[in-house]
């Protein structure tokens, strides 16, 4: 990335060939590259590593898993009341979630909250009503095991820092690879490193690391920015801006309807992640008989939602019912709610009622886990991740084959280099698009000025 600030500063007004100035300039953007790179190089390996395993959650899920998910086919299926009970009978609680099985080789998911507090996933033959097992509750994961994967993606086990440590590394790594692809740049006739030329040693390593991040680059680029809307601070900027530019959840959401204090997020996991953040409705009354869940599964099929959805209950005497999917492929994206006692639907949304932002958004969440174009996005992004990979080691090991003995290596810069005012305004812009990458350039910039003070007093001396 260049460098917001000199590393040495000097106010001697030289004059300087274009060539000696383009040569300073590309020392300082290679310094900066390769700061940022070893600064978020860990933070790198563990999302391109855990991404690569989430992406084929479900298939990992369904074979380690087999018992509980699949089932023989009979002739026809129990009634969704009747999957409940035997769940409820063999794993005491209150009903939290229902989900129908998504095919006719699949098991009915029953989400139950246990005295104890916990909830938990009981798995139950839709032709027998046999309680197949329990898992915990681990959301759209699936699994406990693919829960772990995808807490250690965003680092939510280190708290609130990790997710900003995410966000940072994110930000930095489409600065690395626009730094990188100048890098790369030819500066004479013919094109750079297309090929690994070099045979061994740290030529070879370079080589590694060029080509790979030539080729790759746009789809780190593309992971980076589509994983972004899950981070706190870009991502909580994006869901305010879109929203209310009127370009994010439907126009006019809940403008006429009773609101609860209960986010979308916390009424079912398969929330669309523009909406998310806002409230359920209420039911029209706090009293009456509430429908049955016979009769809401029926509802919500007659209005063509696709297999693969669940139903949420409602939170208390005004909670609502909460039909919602997110499926592979998002065009069949919805979300249902239903007063718990007159049945009515409050509110019925796909993916085309959402703003243009708001459906850029899912569509590029869907494509970065894997589930938009099946087995081909899956590899794609696969390869994608195991480039990642190939990148940071290809860079530790440069690094480690460069530093001399007892210090970092870190590439100097000229004492008298000037940095361009277009490419210090590029410099500010990308800091105030990506805010954390932004604080971490001030840090560095910094670290520069404190390092040059220091050299100084000691030339000085």
């Amino acid at each position: 990335m260049p460098g917001v600030l000199p590393a040495n500063w000097t106010f001697e007004m030289t004059e300087k060939t274009p060539r000696a100035a383009s040569a300073a300039l590309y020392r300082a953007v290679w310094r900066w590259h390769f700061i940022a790179g070893l600064m978020i190089l860990p933070f790198v390996l563990i999302l391109a590593v855990t991404g690569g395993i989430y992406l084929f959650k479900d298939e990992i899920n369904d074979v380690a898993y087999s018992k509980l998910r699949f089932v023989e086919p009979a002739s026809s299926q129990l009634a969704p009341s009747t999957l409940v009970a035997a769940a409820l009978g063999a794993h005491p609680g209150s009903l939290t979630a229902y989900t129908p099985p998504a095919a006719e080789t699949r098991t009915a998911e029953i989400d139950i909250l246990g005295k104890d507090g916990l909830k938990d996933t009981v798995f139950v033959n839709p032709y027998t009503g046999d309680v197949l097992g329990t898992l915990w509750d681990s959301g759209p994961a699936g699994s406990p095991a693919m829960y772990v994967v995808r807490k250690l993606h965003s680092l939510e086990y280190v708290g609130w820092i990790g997710n900003r440590l995410i966000e940072m590394a994110a930000g930095w790594m489409v600065l690395l690879v626009a730094s990188g692809v100048y890098l790369w740049w030819p500066r004479g006739k013919g094109l750079g490193t297309t090929t690994i030329k070099a045979r061994r040693g740290r030529p070879w390593w370079r080589d590694l690391h060029a080509v790979t991040g030539i080729y790759t680059g746009l789809f780190i680029v593309f992971l980076a920015l589509t994983g972004l809307p899950w981070s706190a601070v870009w991502g909580g900027k994006f869901y305010d801006t879109a929203n209310a530019l009127g370009l994010g959840m439907p126009e006019g959401y809940w403008s006429d309807l009773p609101a609860s204090t209960q986010p979308l997020s916390e009424a079912t996991d398969r929330a669309p992640w523009i909406i998310e953040k806002q409230p359920v409705p209420l039911s029209g009354a706090a009293q009456g008989v509430p429908q049955t869940l016979d009769q809401i599964v029926a509802t919500v099929e007659e209005m063509g939602i696709v297999p693969g959805y669940s139903v949420s209950m409602p939170k208390g005497p005004e909670g609502v019912f909460t039909a919602s999917i997110y499926p592979d492929d998002i065009t069949y994206e919805r979300v249902i709610h239903l007063d718990q006692y007159s049945g009515a639907v409050l509110y019925d949304a796909g993916l085309a009622d959402l703003g243009t932002l708001g459906r850029w958004a899912e569509w590029g969440i869907s494509v970065h886990m894997g589930q938009e174009w099946g087995l081909a996005n899956q590899i794609g992004l696969l390869l994608a991740c195991l480039a990642m990979v190939g990148l940071c080691v290809s860079a530790a090991a440069m690094w480690w084959k460069r530093r001399p003995s007892g210090a970092l290596g870190v590439p100097t810069v000229p004492a008298d280099w000037r940095i361009p005012r277009t490419l210090l305004v590029m410099a500010v812009a990308a800091g105030l698009f990506f805010p954390l990458v932004g604080l971490s350039m001030l840090v560095l910039a910094a670290v520069e000025v404190a390092v040059h003070l220091k050299g100084r007093e000691k030339r000085l001396a």
